[in-house]
């Protein structure tokens, strides 16, 4: 028997995406009576989202599969001062015409996951810089700014951990909180949201907004949660050991991404495939029961249907026999991640350590010396034992590249330009 009246809720209940809520009744209640707008909001930090970003994103793909309207907020004023919760210092102020370059980068991550227009249940991206650069300071000051109370701010975790550390914490970031209240009651008065949902660490943030709405009379307005996720090993999600997974293929290759999932942990698998794929409930049991060998096979299905609904099923596919090619085969896959040097770099001859950092492939010289010592480093799938090793045009095989790879799943092709 299902736990509630509404499917939205039932559904991200059974897949995980629920930590947190303000009313589960009066929302539960809310969404089985009518068509809801709710909103989730996107700071403009980087021209791409990471898969970090992504669990809200799918909270708003099963918002609209459910029969809902999704509203994704792009942050183009919040942006102009940075979020400070739980940060050690206060972020870098971007320009204006930074913030609406990574927007511009954002929009991209959303088609694959919504569908945009003027029908009930279509998506809407709006952008709180619409109302939040014409503010009369003020005024602000006089109709918002008196519904808030210092002490109160001060006592969230996000603002106290700041303090207890002895940070600072400018005035301008204080501000953070109050806009990112007041862009709820915007969306409440211009589009009729009323539920804003969000990772767990900004609990905070959105309860500020229910409190304003109703002090400024809106309806009454709701606040949903997912999880902080990590991995099973605790590595923070949207990482990588080359650095941040991005949604966006110019940032990250649909192949690199593919392996990301393919390299999921085993205890993860079953929770990914219910948070990050609309595989069926059924169906995700049944893999997740699988043991030994087999939960590498659940893991290409993870990372094929993660992809697949990204980049697309035709891309998830020849990114799976790229896979297939490099690790069954030994073969050099044309499309595997590949770097460029010049000619005259590859005549003269590159240090083996040099050539794997410029690849992406160790932090640092010393890091690859440590893979090198600890036999997991390989050039055209040779070990290399002597970290002294110079790489040079001799290297280049028939195809006109050099593969480097490091362990049996990170592989890159150098070509010389």
């Amino acid at each position: 028997m299902s736990a509630y009246k509404s499917d939205f809720l039932n559904v991200l209940t059974e897949r995980g995406f629920v930590h947190q809520c303000s009313d589960f009744e009066g929302l539960d209640a809310l969404f089985a009576s009518q068509t809801v707008s709710a909103y989730i909001g996107f700071d403009p930090t980087a021209s791409s989202l990471h898969v970090g970003s992504l669990i809200q994103i799918m909270m708003l793909h099963w918002m609209q599969q459910t029969g809902h309207r999704p509203v994704a907020l792009m942050g183009g004023g919040t942006g102009m001062i940075g979020d400070p919760s739980f940060k050690d210092e206060a972020r870098q102020l971007l320009t204006a015409d930074g913030i609406e370059g990574n927007l511009a980068g954002i929009r991209q991550a959303f088609a694959p996951y919504l569908k945009f227009g003027d029908g009930p249940t279509d998506a809407i991206m709006v952008n709180n810089a619409d109302w939040l650069m014409g503010l009369n300071y003020v005024e602000f000051l006089r109709d918002v700014g008196r519904h808030f109370s210092v002490n109160r701010m001060l006592a969230f975790d996000s603002v106290k951990l700041r303090l207890e550390r002895e940070q600072s914490l400018s005035f301008l970031e204080f501000n953070y909180m109050i806009l990112q209240a007041y862009d709820f009651v915007e969306l409440s008065k211009r589009y009729g949201v009323r539920l804003q949902m969000g990772g767990s660490d900004q609990w905070g943030n959105i309860v500020n907004g229910l409190d304003l709405g109703h002090r400024m009379g809106t309806p009454q307005l709701f606040a949903l949660t997912s999880p902080l996720l990590t991995t099973s090993s605790g590595a923070k999600m949207g990482k990588s050991a080359t650095g941040a997974v991005w949604l966006n293929a110019d940032m990250l290759s649909p192949y690199e991404f593919w392996q990301y999932w393919r390299n999921t942990e085993d205890a993860d698998v079953g929770r990914f495939l219910k948070l990050y794929t609309t595989l069926p409930m059924h169906e995700i049991a049944r893999l997740e029961a699988l043991g030994g060998a087999e939960i590498n096979e659940a893991k290409k299905i993870l990372a094929n249907a993660v992809t697949g609904l990204l980049h697309g099923r035709a891309v998830a596919e020849e990114a799976a026999e790229t896979a297939r090619k490099t690790f069954e085969e030994g073969a050099v896959a044309a499309t595997l991640p590949t770097i460029t040097v010049s000619q005259t770099d590859l005549v003269a001859g590159i240090g083996v350590l040099a050539l794997f950092v410029r690849a992406g492939l160790a932090a640092s010289n010393g890091e690859a010396r440590r893979h090198v010592q600890g036999g997991a480093v390989r050039v055209n799938d040779v070990p290399v034992a002597d970290e002294k090793m110079i790489i040079n045009a001799g290297h280049l095989s028939g195809d006109g590249a050099i593969k480097l790879s490091l362990g049996k799943k990170k592989h890159m092709l150098v070509r010389a330009e």
